[in-house]
Parts: C-alpha cells; structure tokens; sequence
C-alpha cells in the first residue's frame, strides 16, 4: 500500500540521489570519473518514476487539486524539490501530518 509516509521517503531519495547525480555529472566533466553516472544515472531514474507514480496514485486520497499536484512533480526536477515537498507536507499547516 502506498501512504504518505513512503511517499515522502521516496522523495527524500530521489532529491538525494538527485543531487549525488548532479556532482558525479561534474566529476565525470571534470575528472572522468564516469562511475558514479553509470551507478547513479539508473537509481536516480528509477526513483524519479517511482516519485511520479506515487504522487498521481496519493492525489484522489490526499485531495491534492491540479496546481498541487503540478508543484509537487515539479519538486522532482528541481535540485532540493524533494525535500521542499517533505517539509510542505509535514508542515503544522497540513492537516494530516505523515500517515
């Protein structure tokens, strides 16, 4: 079953991973050190689906209308989206903290 709470953990992943692929991309310009795109590249897309599935699966369920929807995707292709979307889900402001 996919809640909240798993949601939220997949999306902490993906901003992180996120941000790993984004310095190995560096050092793969930089130093050819091409490992970490090789390695991270594919765990980095696997979680970007994953984030995406499972904020269109929890939108009927958290209620989420078209523009929350459109900003939390694009909280996976900004560099710390991710971890902007935790903090507005887990905000005092929300009425259902991490279920």
């Amino acid at each position: 079953m996919i809640t909240l709470k798993s949601f939220r953990i997949v999306a902490l992943a993906e901003a992180t991973s996120f941000l790993i692929l984004l310095v190995a991309s560096v050092l793969k310009r930089t130093s050819d050190f091409e490992a970490g795109v090789t390695v991270m590249g594919p765990v980095h897309g696997a979680l970007f689906v994953a984030y995406v599935a499972m904020a269109i699966y929890l939108r009927p369920d958290q209620g989420w209308d078209t523009k929350t929807t459109a900003l939390i995707l694009l909280g996976a292709v900004l560099p710390f989206g991710g971890y902007v979307v935790d903090r507005w889900l887990t905000s005092s402001s929300r009425s259902a903290p991490a279920s």
